[in-house]
């Protein structure tokens, strides 16, 4: 909502208004029409853009209520985001949704789903905060109604699943970068357990093979998507003799202690040392400067599983393809092209 205020020139309680069709708020036509190109233009959905785009058809089983279950729901945004995602394109559809906190307890999360089932839910959406293979349990076979996966997938592909694509975005992130004449440059990794740190770093290198770059490792550290660790990741990537040009922190928390660290060495952004973030948390854009980051698509992902409820299932038991939405780069002003390169003389010429 902020970035929609600043390209609308208006408030974030207008957009917030406009964009959640708040009844009894006298808005301009025009004003209201402003919001919603601005959102359009960005990137974002609404249910203010249900005149323009027609509500979602209900699955035909469906009779009003969808389950959401979900590991962590109060540790991270990210679950919230996701159901949000949900809750819009359900109620597009006039359903509602039911949402449980499993923790993926072995005793409690069947006795949740089993609750949201007697309750009369139509399908459910089973998630967790970690991207990663799971081994669905039992039960989740033996309903008798649609079942979608969030964040997650099985090997043998028996239910519907959307993951985002971390490769693809580590990749976008580290390419945007090198379009911008850098050539140094560094990744503060995740916990590397994380299918997310893996995928992201998989990105990360793929960019620099097909730049012809050399893979140095002495450019990638390990941290755990903490900014006390992308503090202290970066204070040891300025201590290289060759130090870099760039950084990929690969969550926006380690880039808030990145931020901290080249600025208590004297170090500008991103005159001196440019830095793209990952996840596009709310901070990112308060940073100063603003951060360029990627966006975690759990809105979408939220969204797509509701729609999947009205593509038909396939004969039998069925195999779906895992899917995996894209992680779009929002450049805002953290990067910069390195002096000298081909990048700053095409921008100076351009100014």
């Amino acid at each position: 909502m902020t970035d929609i205020a600043r390209a609308a020139g208006c408030s974030q309680a207008t957009v917030s208004f406009v964009l959640n069709n708040s009844p009894g708020i006298r808005l301009s036509q025009q004003t209201r029409e402003r919001v919603i190109e601005a959102a359009r233009t960005l990137g974002y959905a609404a249910p203010a853009f249900s005149a323009l785009h027609p509500p979602i058809p209900a699955f035909e089983g469906l009779d009003g209520v969808i389950g959401f279950a979900v590991d962590q729901l109060a540790t991270s945004p990210e679950a919230v985001v996701a159901i949000e995602g949900a809750r819009q394109a359900s109620w597009n559809a006039g359903n509602v949704l039911l949402v449980a906190q499993t923790l993926g307890d072995a005793v409690m999360e069947p006795r949740a789903i089993s609750a949201l089932t007697k309750r009369g839910i139509s399908a459910l959406i089973y998630m967790t905060i970690f991207t990663r293979e799971i081994s669905a349990p039992d039960y989740l076979y033996g309903l008798d109604i649609p079942v979608i996966l969030l964040n997650c997938y099985t090997a043998d592909y028996a239910f519907p699943a959307v993951v985002p694509s971390e490769i693809a975005g580590g990749q976008s992130s580290t390419r945007h970068l090198i379009s911008h004449g850098h050539r140094r440059i560094a990744t503060i990794t995740g916990e590397p357990w994380m299918q997310a740190a893996q995928d992201r770093l998989k990105g990360y290198r793929r960019a620099l093979a097909t730049a012809d770059i050399p893979f140095d490792p002495e450019l990638v550290v390990e941290g755990d998507w903490s900014a006390s660790a992308g503090y202290a990741a970066t204070v040891k990537l300025l201590a290289l003799r060759d130090r870099p040009t760039a950084i990929f922190c690969q969550n926006d928390r380690t880039a808030i202690g990145c931020y901290e660290a080249l600025k208590e060495a004297g170090l500008h952004i991103p005159q001196d040392i440019s830095v793209v973030g990952y996840d596009d948390e709310e901070i990112a854009r308060h940073l100063f400067p603003p951060l360029t980051t990627s966006i975690l698509p759990h809105m979408a992902m939220g969204q797509w599983a509701i729609e999947q409820l009205e593509a038909p299932a396939p004969p039998g038991r069925g195999r779906y393809p895992i899917t995996k939405l894209e992680c779009p780069l929002v450049e805002r002003e953290s990067v910069r092209a390195v002096v000298g390169s081909s990048a700053s003389s095409s921008e100076a010429s351009v100014g």
